[in-house]
């Protein structure tokens, strides 16, 4: 599949497109030319997030997996650049347990774009299954001046 890799401050991202849509963001991502639009627009919207100038991607994605990972996604998709939610908060708000939400946020496959890092434990941060796990989770709540208690 196509993808187009952006520097960061988080590590270089790989963001890959699968007929129209954004389908995977990696970390240590390659380049792999020509770009599409969608691409070179997920790029440009990586880096401004990156200076902080873009607060809420507005990009085509599709998550592969099932209803409830896709709902997941959504809603973690929803939650507002500077905020944080819980495993518990989203739990209710779809009716099911923490547990699996906790599972389907670390199955998240586009990290950042559809922000997993927003989502918390009861008593801390929880877990990051990107590249530097919880540490890259710090840094993107710092970047974004979230959870302020906990960091």
């Amino acid at each position: 599949m196509p993808m187009i890799a952006v520097d960061t401050q988080f590590g270089r991202l790989g963001i890959e497109e699968t007929d129209g849509a954004i389908t995977r963001v990696v970390w240590d991502g390659e380049d792999d030319q020509p770009d599409s639009a969608l691409l070179q627009e997920a790029a440009a919207q990586m880096e401004a997030y990156d200076a902080g100038q873009l607060e809420q991607f507005d990009l085509p994605y599709f998550v592969a997996g099932s209803a409830f990972q896709k709902q997941i996604c959504d809603v973690m998709y929803a939650i507002p650049f500077g905020e944080t939610r819980t495993y518990g908060d989203i739990a209710k708000e779809v009716g099911q347990p923490p547990q699996p939400v906790g599972q389907a946020c670390g199955g998240n496959p586009v990290p950042v774009i559809i922000p997993c890092h927003r989502v918390l434990s009861a008593s801390g941060l929880g877990g990051f299954s990107a590249k530097g796990g919880v540490e890259t989770k710090v840094a993107l709540l710092r970047h974004e001046r979230a959870a302020g208690l906990l960091i």
